[in-house]
């Protein structure tokens, strides 16, 4: 039983990832790791809440970016 269970979880975590992914519930963590990753720990990164304006903003300028 032990490899069927661990073939569920791992099929449970790649589904939970991909809606994650889908939703962009993760967002915010990918820019912040982006931003310190590729130009340094000492480059400003936007608060989360500024994250999110910058985003529905640029949406709302760009609606052909997402399929609603």
């Amino acid at each position: 039983m032990g490899p069927v269970r661990d073939a569920l979880a791992r099929a449970a975590r790649g589904a939970a990832w991909y809606v994650r992914q889908l939703m962009g519930d993760d967002a915010y963590r990918v820019y912040v790791e982006h931003r310190r990753g590729a130009h340094g720990p000492d480059v400003p990164v936007l608060t989360e809440r500024q994250f999110w304006r910058q985003r529905m903003d640029e949406q709302d300028r760009n609606p052909g970016a997402r399929c609603c």
